[in-house]
């Protein structure tokens, strides 16, 4: 039986660190073989590297669609270091591949640049290299496979002092992760113009350990989906304590709304709920209106601000009670240091402003509930005016905050506002008069003249009623009720201004 030195396919589209790497193999006795762009890199480093075609004996074809798929390559892949495989390859003049170190065409940069045609994207999607990888990693225990450039050092130490099956193991787990993110990312793409595709397929990388989950007794962590970046991958800590679980949820939540705002504007959410939110010309200005909607709830909740935080902003938030979590896109140096000094615990975040995604999944048994995203609209000209009296562009204005607030609030919600200020919040009732009775008894007076918005229609009138006892002049809702016109009769006894959106928000 011939004696063959040990050999290292090299085949990768990221060349982060290959050369040292496979310096590091020849000079461990590795004979080099590898592919086109690869075989150029460390021809050109001066390595002596072999081509492919040398050990298929058959030449790159289609463009380069075929260049490893072929009983020498794969042959030595797979074949286990039993006698009777070992013996195999001998007649045929196969030679073993001990490492094979592989990372895929850039189909996901590829279908992120801007008008890539549909052939550009189908030219990178790999299939030699998803073949070599899943061989490898099958015959984990006689080949070494390597798809991160991240392990390359821990792998040159490993073939110097030895190779653990610990490290086969995990070596071969990050390569089906890689190619079943890979093929999970050529399906949505397929997928990309289908609103409820037939599968959904999501990969997805475990990107920070959490203080804990929704409780202390859980264990959490964040993920996201391979190949996507988030705020969150961006977003800087810089004070407080780690965050949790309902930290990051709630954090998502006050994010997502203080962005629906072009205008200075706050978000205060407790419990994945707004407790207050407020425009105005200043950002100062904006917070202190908001933490007046409800001040008792804002206590260990999370502060979003979608404009800098200046000193003079940084010293009311740390006078104020307590927040957990205090979101903005920038910080004064001097403001900074305040609330580092002041507020010790809470998480001060630096963040840019998110994305919107496609579908919403929920977890139920064996499953998932998928959905699109709600997107909130604010259209006038699609709303219907229903009640007698007509709205001013002040009720307008009043009205438009109060349903956008609505949209981001848990179901049944129901939202006083005035003068660009959430003043009412109430959510999470079973019963709708009961979110409206809170909402009016936190408003405490303040929102006579403001408006009230009502995430789906009232069934029943005793839900107006008690709106209308708050004093406000305009209402909004869906409509849709088979009572609509008992309600409108309703509206048009209380003088108040009724509009009809035609679209629900429920938010669970």
């Amino acid at each position: 039986m011939q004696l063959h030195p040990p050999r290292a396919l090299l085949s990768v589209s990221d060349k982060t660190g290959l050369v040292p790497f496979a310096q590091a193999l020849a000079s461990l006795g590795f004979e080099l073989v590898s592919t086109g762009g690869t075989y150029s890199a460390l021809h050109h480093a001066g390595l002596t590297v072999k081509k492919v075609s040398e050990v298929t004996a058959f030449p790159e074809i289609l463009e380069g669609r075929v260049k490893t798929l072929h009983p020498n390559i794969h042959g030595g892949i797979l074949a286990k270091r039993t006698p009777e495989h070992l013996a195999v390859l001998n007649d045929l003049n196969i030679t073993p591949i001990n490492v094979v170190v592989v990372n895929l065409y850039p189909f996901r940069e590829t279908i992120a640049k801007p008008n890539v045609t549909v052939e550009e994207a189908i030219e990178n999607i790999d299939i030699g290299g998803p073949a070599m990888i899943r061989a490898s990693a099958k015959n984990h225990e006689s080949v070494l496979v390597v798809v991160d450039p991240g392990d390359y050092e821990k792998v040159t130490s490993a073939l110097t002092e030895g190779v653990s099956y610990e490290l086969r193991v995990a070596l071969a787990r990050k390569a089906f992760a890689h190619t079943a993110s890979y093929d999970a990312a050529i399906v949505n793409w397929f997928d990309r113009d289908t609103v409820l595709p037939n599968t959904v397929h999501l990969a997805l990388e475990k990107t920070a350990e959490l203080r804990y989950g929704e409780n202390p007794h859980q264990t959490g962590a964040r993920y996201r989906e391979i190949g996507k970046i988030g705020w969150w991958d961006s977003a800087v800590q810089h004070s407080g304590i780690a965050l949790s679980y309902l930290n990051l949820f709630d954090a998502e939540a006050a994010w997502r709304l203080v962005h629906e705002f072009s205008n200075p504007a706050c978000v205060i959410v407790k419990h994945a709920n707004p407790c207050g939110v407020a425009v105005d010309s200043s950002i100062e200005r904006a917070y202190e209106r908001a933490f007046e909607c409800d001040p008792k709830s804002a206590f260990g909740g999370i502060v979003a601000l979608n404009q800098n935080v200046s000193r003079e902003l940084a010293r009311e938030l740390a006078t104020n009670p307590k927040a957990d979590v205090l979101l903005a896109p920038s910080f004064d140096a001097e403001g900074l240091e305040l609330l580092k000094t002041k507020r010790k615990n809470m998480r001060v975040i630096e963040a840019k402003k998110p994305s919107q995604d496609k579908l919403e999944l929920r977890r139920i048994d064996a499953g998932f509930l998928v959905q699109q995203m709600d997107k909130v609209l604010l259209g006038r000209s699609s709303w219907k005016v229903v009640s007698k009296a007509q709205p001013t562009e002040q009720q307008w204005q009043d009205l438009e905050l109060a349903w956008l607030v609505c949209a981001y609030t848990k179901s049944n919600a129901i939202v006083l506002a005035k003068d660009a200020q959430a003043v009412g919040i109430g959510a999470g009732q079973q019963s709708r008069v009961d979110s409206v009775e809170i909402a009016v008894k936190k408003a405490d007076g303040r929102a006579k003249g403001g408006a009230c918005a009502s995430d789906a229609f009232f069934p029943f009138r005793d839900g107006l009623d008690a709106a209308a006892s708050s004093g406000i002049s305009a209402v909004i809702q869906p409509g849709g009720s088979v009572k609509d016109d008992e309600i409108i009769a309703a509206a048009d006894e209380h003088n108040l201004v009724m509009v009809m959106t035609g679209m629900r928000h429920f938010r669970h």
